[in-house]
């Protein structure tokens, strides 16, 4: 197998038309690779300068796991320190788990993100939104959001041998000129499902409204100890955003 690895966005998408299988950090294709036969070849995005940014509000898509730091929101980073093994996020990749991985662990902490994807297309970059993203899974160089007032992570233990854990994430926007936005994404099993609600952080009141308006969504089907996870965390971002 003869593996490319392109320096600029031109000849990465020279290499796709070429027929080069993307690669990632291999950990999740290598097995199939191993079981189903190797690519004639494959392309890798980490010399790629647009799949490698990092910021605090940008993250490429070639960036390992082990590398997202405080430079990216709370509810992004706790998503990819909470990923498998130390070795695990040492050789995946940010684009491998959103768009490679099923259980797409950062997945809800983009969603609540408001984030947008710049993906590689015949062409040329182009944005999209997750949805088309995740159901058309092109060839992922970036992630892009706007820094939100607070936001939270939260995975439930996992049962041995069970379902995928839970996943809870939440975060609080404040556009200028208009009402602060809460968005909320759970993962179950392996759907993340997600609701927005408009919220107030100064009263404790405005709080007991937004539980009470996120019970009434789909949210609200959750199991019990999942909801009660969802209203701790709510309670807490809220508490945190109003006190900035």
């Amino acid at each position: 197998m003869l593996l490319r690895l392109p320096t600029s966005v031109s000849e990465a998408q020279r290499c796709l038309t070429e027929g080069a299988i993307p690669v990632g950090g291999a950990t999740l294709v290598w097995a199939g690779w191993q079981r189903d036969g190797f690519p004639e070849q494959a392309v890798s995005l980490r010399e790629v300068p647009e799949a490698n940014v990092l910021g605090a509000e940008e993250l490429g898509a070639a960036v390992l796991l082990h590398q997202v730091d405080e430079r990216v929101p709370e509810v992004l980073r706790r998503a990819a320190a909470g990923i498998g093994t130390g070795a695990v996020r040492r050789t995946a990749t940010v684009g491998g788990n959103i768009v490679g991985s099923t259980l797409r662990c950062l997945l809800p902490a983009a969603v609540v993100l408001g984030a947008r994807a710049l993906v590689l297309t015949p062409e040329g970059p182009v944005g999209t939104d997750l949805a088309e993203l995740l159901a058309k899974q092109p060839l992922l160089l970036s992630l892009h959001w706007r820094t939100p007032v607070a936001s939270g992570y939260r995975k439930l233990p996992e049962a041995a041998g069970g379902p995928p854990p839970y996943v809870v994430a939440s975060a609080v926007h404040a556009p200028e000129g208009t009402r602060p936005l809460l968005r909320v994404a759970v993962r179950e099993g392996y759907e993340v499902i997600s609701e927005t609600t408009p919220c107030d952080t100064d009263t404790d009141t405005d709080t007991d409204a937004v539980l009470e308006a996120l019970d009434g969504t789909t949210l609200g089907s959750l199991p019990v100890q999942v909801r009660e996870v969802v209203h701790e965390q709510v309670t807490e971002v809220l508490g945190r955003a109003g006190a900035r």
